[in-house]
This record gives C-alpha cells, structure tokens and sequence, in this order.
C-alpha cells in the first residue's frame, strides 16, 4: 500500500539510531529510500553518485571488494544488478540498526559472496591483514565525513589493505568546497604513487576521489 500510495505522496517512517539519530525510511514514486536528517544515505541520489564513481572501473577484474559504510546496502544492489558484479563483498557499518534496516526494509540478504561486519571502520582497518582489490570509503554522519576518517592514519590502513595494483573509490565530501584535510588525503594517495582523480559536484554535490590502478 505504502508504495503505491508513494506515488501520490511521500510515506516516511522514522528510526531512532545511536550513531547516526533519526532516520527516515521514505517511499517516495515507487521507491524506498534510506535518510538521514539532512541526506540521502541510500538508494537515491548516493545511488548515483556511486555509480558514477564505479564505472570508472573494470569491474570484471575484482575479485574482492571492502565496503567501508553500508547504509541501506544501494551500493551492494548496484554492484549486484547494474554491474553483475558476483564475487566476493565484505560490508563494514558501526550502526547495528543501519544493518537491520538494510536487512529487513532492503532485504540485502548475506551469503557466501557477502558478509556483513558491525565495526567501527577505524578499528577494522587496523586489525585486517586482508587485501581487496577495490575498497569504498563510504562514511558519513549526516553530511559530514567524521575527522578520524580524513586523517592519515585511518588511510595508512586504507592503502595496506588495498592489492597491488588495486584501487580505492572514496566518497569524500558534501561541502561546497574542498577542505585541508581532504587535501592532506589526496596529496597522500599521490605520495604512495596511486594515480588520482577528483570529481567534483557529482550529482550536484559529492565529491568523489579515485585513486588506484583499475
């Protein structure tokens, strides 16, 4: 009924969450969307903008994929569906209650080619001795990327998780501008002989870094 009723008007429904406040589950023309107060976290315009960002990339040459921030679980359904992309997603999110929602609302369902870890991304990186071929950095609160995860010690894991001739897409800023930190960021990538690449106003706004060999 919901979605049917979405294409007249919006149908919300809201969730408390102790990392990111209160979400916002909306039917909206046909569709459910995943928001916080001031952004859209999945399966709306972050949507786009990912998918902007992996067309930049031979898909068919990863084997392995770190998704660092999993939201309602878009960027799996696009890899999925839109890229027939089948092999091996590791999806990492702190908010046990993000997880549930993209579990039971979007029903990103794990299996053999998907595990989903409750963790601060931080910690995660630190303690990995895994390689992926292409990692997302993905991780917002509301609009803002949190400081621990514009910091150099945060990518230093990054770039040692990441394979040899693999890549990094990192979903970088909502702000009008780029600041010094996600500067120290880019001049980084560069530094540890990564060729990168800066989108900005993807989809009006986002700003996207890509850096790697794919």
């Amino acid at each position: 009924m919901n979605k049917i009723l979405s294409y007249i008007y919006p149908v919300t429904k809201k969730i408390e969450s102790e990392h990111n406040g209160t979400l916002e589950i909306t039917w909206y023309n046909g569709r459910k969307h995943l928001n916080s107060k001031n952004a859209n976290y999945s399966y709306g315009a972050l949507q786009k903008v990912l998918k902007f960002g992996l067309k930049k990339f031979d898909l068919t040459r990863v084997n392995s994929i770190l998704l660092l921030g999993l939201g309602g679980g878009s960027v799996i359904e696009t890899l999925r569906k839109d890229f027939k992309y089948s092999k091996k997603i590791i999806g990492v999110e702190i908010d046990q209650k993000i997880i549930d929602i993209a579990k039971e609302e979007f029903e990103i369902t794990t299996d053999e080619t998907l595990e989903i870890i409750c963790a601060d991304a931080l910690d995660f990186m630190a303690a990995t001795d895994e390689q992926f071929d292409l990692i997302i950095v993905d991780l917002f609160i509301d609009t803002r990327v949190p400081s621990q995860f514009l910091g150099i010690p945060f990518w230093e894991h990054v770039v040692k998780a990441t394979a040899t001739n693999g890549s990094i897409l990192f979903n970088a800023s909502l702000e009008k501008s780029r600041n010094n930190d996600l500067e120290q960021v880019i001049d980084f990538l560069k530094s540890n002989l990564y060729q990168t690449q800066i989108f900005e106003k993807v989809n009006g706004i986002n700003t996207l870094v890509i850096a790697g060999g794919l």
